[in-house]
């Protein structure tokens, strides 16, 4: 009897323990969950500082060149490289924190690594327009520099009064001339046609002369290629891949806003591309899994959290759908920076970003990708240029799509659009 008692007794105390452990695990669990808005903004502060941070130092301290290491996919020889990813770095790092930049000046600590990043650009963008400077960056040779160009236009589009404005006469003037001297080349029959088109755009938007061809090919096709449902093809051919998020809404809405406001284009033709990009934006934000992960799939995943810059453009520009809550969307891409950045290195032991989609992975690397190429990542943190008080950061905790689904709560049916 005494035996079966003190089983029972060790029985009922390691089930004890465990009920315990459980409840334990379980409000540890709670405690985890529950992320307000200003943590989550602190996280991707933190997160979009230590990414260009690298780059916008060093191109300020005339050391970009210098510093920042270039890898390749296997097999590519780095001389090439070396021509363009200097630009590559830059051009997208600026894209992605001109709207966070544009903010203005605080005392927080958020605040100050603003204005520490903004002054170092600035400076920074002198060096790289001048001849006598180490780090002179190219825009002469090779088609890549059309591209990256693109992406420093959509910076000064994005932030004129932080990034254009304060620039000296000088500097002003031989950006200009950079941009110009980008006329010499062309490049692939798809979504660099936007990138020309852009360029020339951005000088048109600062009062000099635009190629009216450049503009008017690259309009005319982009157009021609809307496949429907928010959706454009890459060239002639559909490619099932990013490039609507890397690329072809958030730079064709800029490209028609400038149009538009220089009466090039009708009113209506900008906000029919603005419509198609918000109906993209709904496959963006259902894309992302309960877990936070997405589907790596198409050229150029290297660029990671790049898939997101569609969404984030339509955040920003306060333009997401009624039935989508902004704290849904900070909630997702928040699970997807968690997830990419937490559980994977993507930094090198000098903080420089590595080739691959969740950590290293070299073999995933297109043969034109390189270390400049990955600083489309920037392009993720977008709606960080809401400010803190903006419900997209204030609004509590809030389920995205696919974490509904998955988890049995009611969630909205989706309809294909005709615009």
């Amino acid at each position: 009897m005494n035996k079966f008692k003190y089983m029972f007794l060790m029985v009922t105390s390691i089930f004890a323990i465990n009920i315990a452990a459980h409840a334990q695990s379980q409000k540890k669990a709670k405690s985890v969950a529950v992320v307000t808005g200003a943590q989550d903004r602190e996280y991707w502060a933190n997160l979009l500082y230590k990414m260009s941070s690298p780059v916008i130092y060093n191109l300020a301290n005339a050391t970009l060149k210098k510093n920042m290491p270039v890898e390749v996919p296997p097999g590519q020889k780095v001389d090439f490289f070396k021509k363009v990813t200097y630009l590559e770095a830059v051009g997208r790092t600026m894209a992605g924190v001109a709207p966070w930049l544009a903010l203005p000046d605080d005392e927080t600590k958020e605040g100050e690594m603003r204005k520490k990043l903004r002054t170092a650009l600035l400076k920074g963008i002198a060096n790289a327009v001048d001849p006598a400077n180490p780090d002179y960056l190219n825009f002469r040779t090779e088609s890549q520099p059309i591209v990256d160009a693109a992406y420093m236009a959509q910076a000064f589009l994005r932030a004129p009064k932080a990034l254009w404005e304060p620039l000296d006469p000088v500097t002003k003037a031989r950006i200009a001339e950079e941009f110009k001297s980008l006329r010499t080349r062309t490049g692939a029959y798809n979504n660099w046609l936007l990138f020309a088109g852009v360029n020339e755009a951005f000088l048109m938007s600062i009062g000099e002369q635009a190629d009216p061809v450049r503009i008017e090919f690259a309009k005319r096709k982009i157009l021609e290629w809307y496949q429907g449902d928010g959706w454009y093809s890459d060239g002639p051919s559909l490619s099932i891949d990013y490039y609507n998020s890397y690329v072809i809404h958030p730079m064709l809405v800029d490209f028609f806003k400038v149009l538009s406001d220089k009466k090039r284009i009708s009113a209506d033709m900008y906000e029919t591309a603005l419509k198609r990009m918000v109906r993209y934006s709904e496959f963006s934000e259902r894309i992302i899994g309960p877990d936070g992960t997405y589907p790596p799939i198409g050229r150029s995943i290297t660029y990671r959290t790049a898939a997101f810059q569609a969404l984030g453009v339509v955040a920003l520009m306060k333009k997401l759908p009624a039935h989508i809550n902004p704290a849904q969307v900070r909630c997702g891409v928040t699970a997807v920076m968690h997830r990419m950045f937490d559980q994977c290195n993507n930094f090198d032991k000098d903080g420089w970003l590595v080739l691959g989609f969740c950590g290293s992975q070299p073999e995933i690397a297109d043969v034109y990708t390189s270390t400049g190429s990955l600083y489309m990542a920037t392009l993720g943190f977008l709606p960080l240029g809401l400010p803190a008080e903006d419900p997209f950061w204030t609004g509590a905790a809030a389920d995205w799509t696919a974490k509904k689904a998955w988890g049995g709560q009611s969630f909205r049916k989706d309809y294909h659009v005709d615009y």
